[in-house]
């Protein structure tokens, strides 16, 4: 099966300090399919992650070379403009972390800043993306309220929606069901699918459950390295690598 290429990394390494976290990583991402990166504690998935929007720059020593090549722009390039870089990119965490303000206010943070100030357009961009998070029909009445009232699942899709709001290409997802309840992670796993028609999406998780629900394609990182990477079906039925076998089966952690 052939697939578009939306991020390519080439030769990508990673140092924190004197630790090299990711070894000569060579992969592509495909376009508007989800993307999952398995593989045991410890073993750089996040860090791959955090390197497609450059949020690993936030940690203190880090060191890396290689490209990573986004719309065929190389993001690692020194004269990369990281606010345009991450506009790209919404990112979801473990933890839901909602702004200190209401519902509307979350969504609409983002076309603010970019300038949006037409309140018939604020309107339609929050019930929008609201939409798209699976989110409209919980909070369409109690829209003034503080998303803090919100349950840990409904933060985590009012988080998605804020991130949707400033029109990104890719969705990131470290790990994004972790602190969920089963149903609000199925809600979460539900919205991921309908969304990848329009998005490319990325998602870390340790679940290999979870990764056989969502992925269209599979990444497989062991102490640094890429072991393998294909879609998911292969991956999953028919690996190439014995490590990799041996990892779907639950033989090594």
């Amino acid at each position: 099966m052939e697939y578009k290429t939306h991020i390519r990394v080439d030769r990508l390494n990673v140092f924190f300090g004197p630790d090299q976290i990711l070894k000569d990583i060579n992969l592509v991402i495909p376009d508007k399919k989800i993307t999952v990166i398995i593989g045991p504690s410890g073993c750089g998935k996040t860090t791959l992650l955090k390197s497609f929007n450059r949020l690993i720059d936030a940690v203190d020593g880090v060191r890396f070379s290689g490209s990573i090549f986004v719309d065929d722009e190389d993001i690692l390039e020194p004269k990369s403009e990281l606010t345009h870089i991450r506009k790209k990119m919404g990112l979801l965490m473990q933890k839901p972390y909602p702004l200190p303000m209401s519902i509307y206010a979350n969504v609409a943070y983002g076309p603010r800043i970019h300038g949006t100030r037409d309140k018939r357009e604020l309107d339609r961009i929050v019930e929008t993306y609201l939409r798209k998070a699976s989110l409209w029909d919980e909070v369409k009445d109690r829209l003034h309220a503080p998303a803090t009232q919100l349950s840990l699942g409904q933060q985590q899709r009012l988080c998605l929606a804020r991130g949707l709001a400033v029109e990104p290409e890719i969705i990131l997802g470290d790990e994004p069901t972790s602190a969920l309840d089963p149903r609000s992670s199925q809600r979460i796993e539900q919205t991921f699918l309908e969304l990848k028609n329009d998005y490319t999406i990325v998602v870390v998780t340790h679940i290999l459950r979870q990764a056989r629900r969502l992925a269209d394609y599979i990444v497989f990182l062991y102490l640094g390295e890429l072991v393998e990477h294909g879609p998911a079906q292969k991956m999953f039925e028919h690996p190439e690598k014995e490590m990799t076998r041996e990892y779907m089966q639950g033989l090594i952690s």
